[in-house]
């Protein structure tokens, strides 16, 4: 997933078609002297639908989509018939999109189910024709409703990476390179901060042809929930993971601070964050010996499992993938 093209926030204008007019129309056949009132309704303006699609991973396709409009109805006609309803526009976007209004930043809704279909907005109502206000007293009305005007927004599309295993670290604390080694997935890997730019999703195998999904967040830095950094633009991310894994490396000055400067930046953006199942991995556990790895235990901070891993040498993934794999179907069991 190439830096450029991961697309994780627009915003567009979208407009709704309006509904075509009713028709004011009277029969008029040979040998009818007086027919009546027979106008057609109008048919609605089309809607703004989103629409949801497990092949799609990010919003690029939308960036320079700035104004989408649906189509209007159109109007009714004699003998009753009705004028076509407008085309629907329908927006393929990634699971894990949230749609906002974007003077409020209220949450409309999110999609998160393949095919899953939500109108973003709904289009005009299309005007009855005359034939509906025919009455005892008013037996030829020269009435007719217009169509209903169709609605207008600016609307913030938002990505969430939707994945079972969210890591969370700072920059180089071995992330991608624990990601590459438990699954297909081959992120960009170099000895200097933020070389993740973008979440990188891999789907890791688990026993019994089971598997999961890992997702490599970049980098949180102290201050993140600030902005500063790569900040709020991928803490989101972290909100729609099940399990989240803390990766701290086996050469940190401590151990326990680094945990607590990245529990502090989840709490400040959201606390909520703080109820999911946590799981704490010293990574990079092979350049460090048995005798300092006794040391580091003193520095681990309490109440939360961990693992010593090696995503060079692949000592502990099996135990962390069975942790990870108990608490994703029992969050308790951690």
């Amino acid at each position: 997933m190439a830096s450029s093209n991961f697309i994780d926030y627009v915003k567009i204008n979208v407009r709704s078609g309006s509904g075509g007019a009713g028709a004011l129309h009277f029969r008029r056949e040979k040998h009818v002297e007086k027919g009546g009132p027979d106008g057609g309704d109008g048919g609605r303006g089309g809607h703004i639908i989103l629409k949801g699609s497990s092949q799609l991973w990010t919003l690029l396709h939308l960036k320079y989509t700035k104004h989408v409009k649906a189509f209007d109805g159109k109007g009714g006609e004699g003998g009753r018939r009705s004028g076509m309803i407008g085309k629907d526009i329908v927006l393929e976007v990634p699971l894990g999109t949230v749609a906002r209004d974007s003077e409020t930043g209220e949450q409309l809704f999110e999609i998160t189910e393949n095919d899953q279909e939500i109108i973003l907005l709904k289009g005009g109502r299309g005007g009855m024709g005359n034939d509906h206000f025919k009455s005892a007293t008013n037996q030829t009305p020269q009435h007719a409703q217009p169509g209903e005007a169709g609605l207008e927004a600016w609307v913030i599309l938002e990505l969430k990476v939707l994945a079972d295993v969210g890591l969370v670290g700072f920059p180089n604390a071995g992330k991608s390179t624990l990601l590459s080694a438990v699954s297909a997935a081959r992120p960009e890997i170099a000895d200097y901060p933020f070389t993740t730019l973008v979440p990188n999703l891999g789907v890791v195998s688990y026993r019994d042809y089971k598997s999961f999904v890992m997702a490599d967040i970049p980098g949180i830095i102290e201050g993140a929930s600030q902005g500063k950094g790569l900040g709020l633009r991928f803490l989101r991310h972290i909100e729609r993971n099940s399990i989240l894994l803390f990766l701290v490396p086996a050469d940190s000055e401590d151990i326990n601070a680094e945990y607590q400067t990245l529990l502090q930046e989840l709490r400040l953006y959201n606390p909520s964050l703080l109820d999911k199942s946590r799981i704490l991995a010293i990574s990079k556990s092979d350049i460090v010996s048995e005798e300092e790895r006794e040391d580091l235990k003193s520095s681990i901070p309490e109440g939360i499992p961990y693992s010593f891993i090696s995503a060079i040498t692949q000592e502990g993934i099996e135990q962390l993938k069975d942790r990870i794999w108990a608490a994703i179907n029992d969050p308790f069991s951690v």
